[in-house]
């Protein structure tokens, strides 16, 4: 069964970090590019960032650039979504998606997604 694993959210104060996991399991993560999504109380589900399958291509939503870098291990088969200067707005449900083409910030393009994991920024 392929499934996506997300860990590493929490409560945390504005301009604190913290840093996401993405998981794999039932298949190997080499040939797709991953995207994270975050989904806010009542508002569509957005793109974050996303690498390629190699990790030599690597793009962010403007309100995260500078703060967010999301970077891969193949070989451990994870992806990592480091968040820095985390503000309020960053609070949403985030999910990490795979898909067997390039990068794309449209959530219809992706093929598996985990079940999310509460990323909560307050003081």
């Amino acid at each position: 069964q392929l499934q996506l694993v997300e860990s590493g959210g929490g409560l945390v104060q504005p301009g604190g970090s913290l840093r996401l996991s993405c998981a794999a399991s039932g298949f190997t993560l080499n040939y797709y590019a991953i995207g994270w999504f975050r989904q806010a109380p009542g508002k569509e589900r957005e793109g974050v960032s996303c690498i390629s399958s190699s990790g030599g291509s690597t793009n962010y939503a403007d309100s995260v650039k500078g703060r967010f870098t999301i970077s891969r291990d193949n070989a451990k088969n994870m992806v990592y979504l480091q968040m820095n200067s985390l503000k309020p707005e960053d609070t949403a449900v985030y999910y990490c998606a795979a898909r067997e083409r390039g990068c794309s910030g449209y959530v219809h393009d992706y093929d598996y997604w985990g079940q999310g994991t509460q990323v909560t920024v307050s003081s």
